[in-house]
């Protein structure tokens, strides 16, 4: 072995090194799989290993070949231990030769790398029982995450359905839309004590298009929009003539878009839900001070309450008016998102959800909150964003009762929000 070794190394007879360094290898390899079969019963096999011990020769290795492949017997490594020391001992300077050695033990080569070893019995079930431990410690995991979070999201619902409420379930013949997104109408309700209820935001939370993201579209409150069944008005006061059915017929007459679920949700329910899905308040970057029914919101960077956050989405009383009111509405929109991956959030979330959707009127299907929760999680840091009417595309105006509103074009508007959708 020094010698050949020698030899390898000062570079001399480079077709020798090479044949005997393969043949070396191919020996060390296929010897280290050998234990596999300490456990097999080779008893039956006795004509083959008769052939293996008589193998000192390539004709021997050809009588074998061709036995092996015609009785297909499970002696494959008895035998292959024979022939690949014979092979190796067999190879010295003086036997090979380059135009017909070299190519016969390639194909011998090829044979041996590229048969396919069988384990034996033991091998076979004591690996087959390391499988079924591990499907049952995973199914064991996804049954307790289930169970937790059915369990907490049915408390969190009984809980907030036991406090006293102002919202009712109301007629709503929700339509999916042309894709099969079934995009949810989200409503907040200004209604108060000897007041007309009228729509104080109306927004749509779709996951449509390629990327799956959740995608946000606000409409402006004083969009001056034809209402089935009524007057051209601002297209908040549909949900004061006919809820939310009424302004679900409005929006897919004016702006195209489908809906097929919504929810509901007043201002004290809003800052109920803040409230029970982020106990710790919701961290924000104020763009503006500001005053409201006497809560005061100084600018910048800070953790809000829901009374807060609500102030800070409601107000309007400034030059921007409506517009301002929508970005901040987006705004809050996605903080609440973000902050929705947080670890803390995601162990609440069960329960807080429950809660949450206990204080709105909804009639989204449970089924539904399984299948968009994780998209929702996933895609919460990356929420699109879109306002209506879009840039460019509005004017101010006053009707004949002398109420500010906003004019646009349909048609512009219907296409800028397709093609949002799609993306």
């Amino acid at each position: 072995m020094s010698k050949r070794m020698d030899r390898h190394k000062n570079g001399e007879n480079d077709l020798f090194s090479r044949e005997a360094y393969r043949r070396s290898k191919l020996v060390k390899q296929l010897d280290e799989q050998e234990d596999n079969y300490l456990d097999t019963d080779w008893s039956d096999t006795d004509d083959l290993i008769d052939i293996a011990n008589e193998y000192d020769t390539p004709e021997a290795y050809e009588e074998y070949a061709n036995y092996y492949y015609e009785h297909k017997q499970p002696s494959r490594m008895h035998v292959k231990r024979k022939q690949r020391r014979a092979i190796y001992h067999n190879t010295n300077k003086d036997t090979i030769d380059p135009e017909d050695h070299t190519d016969s033990f390639d194909s011998e080569l090829e044979v041996v790398e590229s048969s396919q070893v069988t384990k034996s019995p033991k091998q076979k079930k004591t690996k087959k029982k390391k499988k079924h431990r591990i499907l049952k410690f995973i199914l064991l995991l996804l049954v307790l995450i289930i169970g937790y979070c059915a369990g907490g999201f049915y408390l969190g619902q009984k809980d907030a359905k036991s406090e006293a409420s102002t919202l009712k379930s109301q007629t709503f013949n929700g339509v999916t839309s042309e894709d099969g997104s079934k995009n949810i109408l989200l409503i907040g309700n200004d209604s108060r004590d000897g007041e007309n209820a009228r729509a104080d935001t109306i927004m749509i939370l779709s996951f449509a298009g390629k990327s799956k993201t959740p995608k946000l579209i606000s409409i402006m409150r004083d969009s001056y929009v034809d209402i089935p069944g009524y007057n051209s008005t601002k297209i908040n006061a549909a949900y004061a003539y006919g809820g939310a059915e009424l302004l679900r017929k409005t929006i897919k007459e004016n702006l195209g878009i489908d809906t097929k679920y919504y929810v509901t949700v007043d201002f004290q329910s809003f800052e109920k839900v803040v409230n029970a899905l982020f106990p710790d308040g919701v961290a924000i970057n104020a763009e503006k001070s500001l005053d409201l029914d006497g809560i005061q919101i100084e600018k910048g960077q800070q953790v809000m309450n829901g009374l807060k956050l609500l102030q800070y989405a409601r107000f309007r009383h400034d030059e921007e008016g409506d517009f301002g009111r929508i970005r901040r509405q987006q705004q809050v929109m996605t903080a609440i998102f973000s902050q929705l991956k947080s670890p803390m959030a995601l162990l609440r979330l069960p329960y807080a959800a429950g809660k949450a959707l206990g204080y709105t009127a909804n009639d989204i299907p449970i089924s539904y909150y399984a299948k968009i929760g994780f998209s929702l999680v996933k895609g919460a840091s990356s929420l699109q964003r879109l306002s209506v009417p879009v840039d460019s595309t509005w004017e101010f105006g006053t009707t004949a009762d002398g109420e500010s509103v906003i004019y646009f074009d349909n048609d512009i508007e219907t296409k800028a929000i397709s093609k949002f959708l799609a993306q």
